[in-house]
């Protein structure tokens, strides 16, 4: 994107977009004053032109320029305009494909007709439709805007998880799971810090991390070390890889390190703060003589976008003989692919990475988000037979700097 090619290509796309979209601006203030007309559509093309200059800078100037927070803000509003315009582009499209339906319609039965009939002078756009559109656009917007708001509003959701073969000694286990930390996207220290405040309150008897503790550079850590150091439990913090904590998506070297040196680096950071880092392996939980596993491996995906670094044969060697089995997996795809199949004695998975898409609906007994039709598993409890996965719909956000419908999540777990 950040080719002249590519800025020109998206550029000319948006001013199509903005043109088939001011279209419909037009058919719902036909009827208005030639002032206010004159207002809307300045104010229109006004912000058009805003956006497109807002884009150019945001590609071609230096990140300090304007800062973290203008950047990520800019960014946000860049794309839920597009976003707000595609969705009411879907009912204008709507409305022309009726159009011309009616249109060919009328042309076959005044070609096959002997009586004269006069030519109409074509047919107009639905009001309906296009207020529809508008409406329809502006509210995306504006709930993303609200959505702002929501980035840090940690929502802790309960469960309690029964198993058959738990073991006695571990009965009423309060786990802690969190995941998607994604620090590089952090802007309100004091707000990250009232979600750890909430995690400790817990005081729950172990804290599970499945990944993605940085966007890309371990160095996103530094100002938040101090944070999620934190974190203690009884029985240990443990954490996991996600494919955001491999710098796969920067260019390397950055700042003199290579990739490899900034991964090693983050595992150093996981050390620091006390967490244990599983990589691939496993650690048997030992209590009043009962035992359970704990097994994490790196990133793998059954999504061709997304690495698989895991290897889930080296994180089980050695457990098959332990009762009871939790499995920290950053990708929750993992869960159909290859652990049901293949890994039928784990009893819980838990993993992250789709943030529930950070938009979306949940209502009692209903919930929906785009991610759905990527993720057939992307929040909440998932159960087949006697294994169940749980997806963390992360702690953190990344992209969208706010959370709508979504909310941050803190879960805990009672083992029963």
């Amino acid at each position: 994107m950040r080719t002249p090619v590519g800025v020109l290509i998206f550029i000319v796309f948006m001013l199509l977009l903005d043109s088939y979209f001011f279209q419909a601006v037009k058919s719902i203030t036909n009827s208005a004053t030639p002032k206010l007309r004159l207002i809307v559509y300045s104010f229109y093309w006004g912000l058009v032109i805003l956006t497109i200059i807002g884009f150019i800078l945001f590609v071609y100037t230096d990140p300090q320029l304007m800062g973290k927070r203008v950047r990520t803000f800019l960014f946000a509003s860049i794309i839920g305009l597009f976003l707000a315009k595609l969705t009411g582009v879907a009912f204008f499209l709507a409305d022309d494909i009726r159009r011309g339906v009616q249109w060919a319609a009328g042309k076959i039965i005044r070609n096959g007709s002997t009586s004269v009939v006069p030519e109409s002078e074509g047919i107009t756009r639905s009001a309906f439709l296009s207020w529809l559109g508008v409406v329809a656009g502006s509210s995306l917007f504006g709930g993303l805007v609200y959505g702002f708001g929501n980035k840090y509003n940690y929502q802790v959701k309960r469960l309690q998880l029964s198993f058959d073969n738990l073991p006695a000694a571990f009965r009423g286990l309060k786990i802690v799971h969190i995941s998607d930390i994604h620090s590089g996207s952090f802007m309100d220290k004091r707000a990250v810090e009232r979600g750890v405040d909430k995690i400790l309150k817990e005081n729950a008897d172990m804290i599970l991390f499945t990944g993605d503790l940085v966007n890309d550079r371990a160095a996103e850590m530094n100002d938040f070390m101090d944070v999620f150091g934190k974190l203690k439990a009884p029985m240990g913090v443990y954490s996991t890889l996600g494919n955001h904590d491999y710098g796969d998506y920067v260019q390397w070297p950055h700042e003199g390190l290579s990739k490899e040196e900034n991964l090693e680096q983050l595992k150093q950071v996981h050390a620091k703060l006390g967490w244990r880092l599983l990589m691939n392996e496993h650690v048997v939980l030992e209590k009043e003589n009962d035992r359970m596993a704990l097994l994490g491996i790196e990133n793998w995906s059954a999504k061709g976008r997304f690495p698989k670094y895991g290897k889930m044969d080296m994180a089980y060697a050695g457990a098959k003989d332990i009762p009871f089995k939790i499995l920290l997996s950053h990708d929750p795809s993992h869960w159909e692919a290859e652990v049901k199949p293949v890994y039928s004695d784990i009893d819980l998975m838990l993993s992250g990475h789709t943030h529930g898409m950070q938009f979306g609906v949940e209502l009692p007994g209903f919930k929906w988000s785009p991610v759905q039709y990527m993720y057939r598993q992307w929040a909440g409890l998932y159960e087949d037979n006697r294994q169940k996965l749980y997806v963390n719909r992360g702690f953190g956000f990344i992209g969208y700097p706010g959370r709508l419908g979504i909310l941050p999540e803190i879960t805990v777990l009672e083992l029963v």
